[in-house]
């Protein structure tokens, strides 16, 4: 379901130990308690926080007509060498970040830093450091860069547990919103587990109403112990301007992402389910004699899917992941991808109207398939695609279909391919010839054609394209 009256801004919206204070929850008993003051949770988080700088190399292809010199488009609309070549220029961006390891490990939003060929970080103090990118994940939205202060050791924030934050909690998001220095604003948490969202794959937020503009995106948000529970990364608005629906990725899901870097890693491997998922809605809750709509339903199980050798089947419900309710498919999706790889758990299921519960050992996505990432060349019009060969993993970083066969387009960069493919395009037939596989691609492609028909699959949508004549 799509938000249509608003614009979801995914935006370049682009520890110091903890306080000693009382963890209580306490409607205020006096005026004088009223008055309490949020400074003291200000000074001992505000120097972990900093701004992030980035810059990126763009391709005018408007200026330069580019595609007109690629030798695929020459061959049907002659020499484009008077269009001139494209122009390059540099694009900025501007974030904030949080520093999780005295160290100089830093947390901030992968669309902060997508793409960069450059990228700084300033402390709260203004010295400013090249940083390093050790993860840049598309799918969680997030990134840990590194920078290096010799013989120091700087501040930095706990990681709380963001399953133990409340609805009502009060909470400070600090950053750096439109460039003008560093800021900090106050609200509470509004609302917890929030989807549909559409800025990562794990679509679960923290949802609170502490102002967040443009350029907090990779920010803080922190409780009144001074820890972190969340990096703020969406709005809600009508304007592009806060109006006080916000959103910040759960500090749980940041700490799967931070111990890959602390490891040594550059790429994020995540527990797998292989399992095609959805909510439970009222009209399937009432079929099933359900309570109320609760859980996932799994729709199907591809055959090394950990829940299906747990004992789990098609149509069963799941309603719990080690006793943490499971209310939707994507809830279900992010208490996976926040367990560890070859850990335990426990799953509470139903399945024709009884209760059970099963222990359910976590796995990464297998490759049975050997995945031959393979850029295309030639003139022909997949020309500057990447073609890889699906399995389990290759379609779970794809975020397709465990059971998702074939071949699939992984990357699109250059050449024609750009007006033709996107990522995540399933290619089907070539001039008639069936894909399987990426050779079985290469040999459809290397007979020189006047007229390309090519099949695609693209988000279950048969697509017929016709290229050339």
């Amino acid at each position: 379901m799509r938000f249509i009256p608003a614009i979801l801004s995914a935006l370049l919206l682009c520890a110091a130990s903890p306080l000693a204070q009382a963890d209580s929850k306490d409607v205020p008993a006096s005026a004088a308690a009223v008055q309490l003051s949020f400074a003291p949770v200000v000074k001992a988080t505000a120097p972990a926080v900093v701004n992030v700088y980035s810059q990126r190399k763009l391709v005018d292809e408007q200026a330069g007509n580019g595609f007109m010199q690629d030798p695929f488009f020459q061959r049907f609309f002659g020499d484009g060498g008077s269009f001139g070549r494209p122009r390059e220029r540099v694009a900025s961006s501007l974030g904030s970040g949080v520093i999780v390891d005295p160290d100089g490990l830093i947390v901030t939003n992968n669309h902060v830093i997508a793409n960069a060929t450059d990228v700084k970080v300033a402390l709260a103090d203004k010295r400013e450091f090249e940083a390093k990118v050790l993860i840049a994940d598309e799918r969680t939205d997030l990134a840990v860069l590194k920078i290096v202060v010799p013989d120091e050791k700087l501040p930095a924030l706990t990681l709380a547990d963001s399953d133990a934050l409340e609805v009502g909690d009060l909470v400070l998001a600090i950053g750096n919103p439109f460039g003008v220095g560093q800021t900090v604003t106050s609200g509470i948490v509004s609302a917890l587990a929030r989807t549909r969202v559409g800025v990562s794959d794990y679509q679960f937020f923290v949802q609170t109403d502490a102002a967040i503009n443009p350029g907090n995106s990779g920010g803080a948000l922190v409780n009144m112990k001074g820890e972190l529970v969340g990096i703020n990364t969406a709005i809600f608005s009508r304007s592009g301007g806060s109006i006080g629906i916000g959103f910040a990725i759960p500090t749980n899901m940041v700490k799967t992402v931070v111990a890959t870097a602390e490891n040594g890693g550059a790429a994020i491997r995540r527990p797998w389910l292989g399992a095609e998922l959805q909510d439970v809605s009222p009209d399937i809750a009432t079929s099933l004699g359900m309570a109320r709509p609760e859980g996932a339903l799994i729709v199907s199980l591809h055959p090394d899917s950990p829940l299906s050798k747990a004992g789990l089947k098609r149509g069963d419900i799941v309603l719990a992941l080690e006793g943490k309710p499971v209310e939707t498919a994507q809830e279900l999706g992010y208490r996976a991808a926040t367990t560890a790889i070859g850990a335990t758990i426990i799953v509470e299921y139903q399945r024709k109207g009884d209760r059970k519960e099963t222990q359910v050992t976590m796995i990464a996505a297998p490759e049975t398939v050997k995945r031959d990432d393979t850029l295309i060349k030639g003139p022909n019009p997949l020309a500057g695609a990447t073609a890889t060969n699906l399995s389990p993993l290759v379609a779970d970083e794809l975020g397709l279909a465990a059971d998702t066969s074939g071949v699939v387009i992984s990357k699109v960069e250059k050449g024609p391919a750009m007006r033709f493919l996107k990522r995540g395009d399933i290619v089907l037939e070539v001039n008639g010839a069936k894909i399987d596989s990426v050779d079985a691609l290469g040999a459809a492609l290397a007979d020189s054609q006047n007229i390309w028909r090519i099949a695609i699959n693209r988000g279950g949508r048969v697509l017929k394209l016709t290229i050339g004549g």
